[in-house]
C-alpha cells in the first residue's frame, strides 16, 4: 500500500467514540457513520481511519472489547458497501485482528507499537501495512509538562527506534509509514518546530503521515476554541506538507483538504518541471 503511493492522498478520520475532542458522538450509531463515510468518499478520500478510543489530551484508555463492540460494526457496513483502504486506529492487538478480520486494510497505532508490542508481530504475519506515530506518555497524561531539549532530533531518533522495532517484528520496510505525532506530548512550540522540518522525517525514507486536523495548538494561534472552526488553519498545514513530501493528511474535513492538497501538489509538480 504505502509503496505505491505516489500523489499525497487524504485519510478522513471517522471517530466512533462518545468523547472525542471535535467529533465525539457524532458517528457512534453505524447509519450515521455509513453516511459519513459515504461523504468523504464523494469529497475523495483515499483511506478512512477509524477509531473506537479518544485519544485527546486527558482522555481515559477504553479497553479493547469495548473498542471492538463500537467500531466492528462501522467496518463490518463500510466494507459491504465500499471497496476504499480502511484503518483501524488502535494501540491493542486485538483490536486490530478484530478489525482486519472485519475488513480493515491497515492499522494506525499512536503509540507506534510500545503500548502492545503484539500488534508489530500481528501486522508482520498478516502482510497489513502500520503506520508508528511519536508520542510520549499515554494521551492520559501525555500534556503534563511535555519536555525536549530538540524536539525534532529526539523525535526522529525515537520514530528510528520504532521503525527497528517493527523491522525486526518482521514487518516489511514497504508496509511501514511514520507520523510524527503533533499534539501528542509536545507543546506549541515542539509542534511547529517539527511542522518546519518535516523534510527531515521524509528524508528516513518512509512515508510520512500528517495529523494537525483542528489541532489546539493551532487554536491558540488563531484565537479561536472551537475545533470546527480550525480547517483553514489546517488547509494551511495540508499545503506546507505537500511542499514537504508527506503523503498522508489525516483530516476531519476532507473536502478543503483535498483542495488545499491538489493546489500545492500542482504548484510542486510545476516546480520540478523546471529542475
Amino acid at each position: 500500500m504505502f509503496s505505491t503511493i505516489t500523489k499525497p492522498l487524504i485519510m478522513g478520520i471517522l471517530n466512533v467514540t462518545p468523547d472525542s475532542f471535535s467529533d465525539g458522538g457524532r458517528y457512534t450509531a453505524v447509519d450515521a457513520a455509513l453516511e459519513q463515510a459515504g461523504r468523504m468518499l464523494d469529497e475523495g478520500v483515499g483511506i478512512i481511519d477509524i477509531g473506537g478510543e479518544s485519544t485527546k489530551p486527558g482522555s481515559d484508555p477504553v479497553d479493547s472489547a469495548e473498542q471492538i463492540r463500537r467500531v466492528l460494526p462501522v467496518i463490518s457496513a463500510i466494507r459491504q458497501q465500499h471497496d476504499i483502504p480502511i484503518s483501524i486506529d488502535t494501540t491493542c492487538s486485538a483490536v486490530a485482528v478484530a478489525a482486519i478480520n472485519a475488513g480493515a486494510t491497515m492499522i494506525n497505532d499512536i503509540s507506534g507499537g510500545l503500548n502492545d508490542p503484539a500488534i508489530l508481530t500481528l501486522a508482520a504475519q498478516n502482510n497489513t501495512p502500520i503506520i508508528l506515530m511519536h508520542s510520549r506518555g499515554t494521551p492520559k497524561t501525555m500534556q503534563d509538562n511535555p519536555h525536549y531539549e530538540n524536539v525534532v532530533a529526539e523525535v526522529l531518533a525515537e520514530l528510528k527506534h520504532r521503525i527497528d522495532a517493527a523491522l525486526s517484528a518482521g514487518i516489511p520496510e514497504e508496509l511501514i509509514a511514520i507520523d510524527p505525532g503533533i499534539g501528542f506530548g509536545k507543546r506549541k512550540q515542539d509542534n511547529l518546530d517539527l511542522l518546519a522540518h518535516l523534510h527531515a522525517f521524509v528524508a528516513l525514507g518512509f512515508p510520512v503521515l500528517l495529523g494537525t486536523s483542528r489541532k489546539r495548538f493551532m487554536g491558540n494561534i488563531c484565537n479561536v476554541s472551537e475545533p470546527a472552526d480550525l480547517i483553514t488553519a489546517t488547509a494551511v498545514t495540508t499545503a506546507l506538507g505537500v511542499m514537504s513530501g508527506v503523503k498522508i493528511f489525516r483530516v476531519h474535513d476532507v473536502k478543503e483538504n483535498r483542495q488545499a492538497l491538489e493546489v500545492a501538489w500542482a504548484i510542486k509538480q510545476s516546480f520540478y518541471s523546471w529542475i
